[in-house]
């Protein structure tokens, strides 16, 4: 245990050095608070986890009590096909006679059940949906592995290491005191995701003309402010 603890604390004070990570005659014990003043310090980052949890959480309560119902009310469809209703009569029609019902058979099926013939047709179209699963389900697991695979070992790893890439450059920002460089990096990245999810809740709702002028507007507020702003936008320490 003691080898161990002792290997961890040379791991850290090499990845800590000093001389790599502040400037000239400036070391971690002038970044201690004091009386005089507060810097940033890791054991902050330990909030960040509570933090994070309450965030899921809220985000679970908007979702069931807000977003839902708004969706639900502008008619944004959130289940998938929808199953046909049981019916004995037309279960073994579709099961032991045919599943494609001749217009005779329709009338005949209609007068039987007390249905118009459109709800006949529906029913049968409903049924077969059913079906499709079953017939097609060592295709659709292929297709789905081969998806998989390009998500794996293309788009999946690049946003992965995006992201580790992105919180380990804001930790570091916090903990060496550039604040103002991870608060602008934050407000420059962020300012255009809201109208992104915008665009995305608009072709949800089949509102194409606002989703166009949504997605155009993230486009030029997304070249303004990550390669215009943040690379000109140096501020001083």
């Amino acid at each position: 245990v003691a080898a161990a603890a002792a290997a961890m604390a040379g791991i850290l004070a090499w990845f800590w050095n000093e001389r790599f990570w502040l400037p000239h005659n400036v070391t971690w014990a002038d970044l201690k608070n004091t009386e005089e003043a507060t810097y940033p310090q890791v054991e902050d980052l330990y909030l960040a986890f509570p933090l994070a949890f309450c965030i899921f959480m809220i985000r679970i309560l908007f979702e069931r009590f807000i977003a839902k119902p708004c969706a639900l009310g502008l008619k944004v469809q959130a289940n998938g096909p929808q199953k046909a209703q049981p019916n004995a009569i037309l279960e073994k029609v579709f099961t032991a006679i045919t599943k494609h019902p001749d217009e005779k058979r329709l009338e005949g099926l209609s007068k039987q059940l007390d249905w118009d013939v459109r709800s006949i047709q529906r029913w049968f179209r409903q049924r077969r949906n059913q079906e499709k699963p079953r017939i097609l389900f060592l295709l659709f697991f292929m297709q789905w592995c081969f998806i998989f695979c390009l998500f794996i070992f293309q788009d999946f790893s690049i946003m992965f290491t995006h992201h580790i890439v992105a919180v380990l450059l804001l930790i570091i920002s916090y903990v060496v005191n550039f604040t103002r460089l991870g608060t602008l990096a934050c407000c420059l990245h962020d300012v255009v995701d809201f109208v992104l999810e915008a665009a995305k809740m608009a072709n949800y709702c089949k509102f194409q003309k606002l989703c166009d002028f949504l997605f155009l507007s993230f486009a030029i507020i997304f070249i303004i402010t990550r390669l215009g702003l943040l690379i000109f936008s140096q501020p001083s320490f």
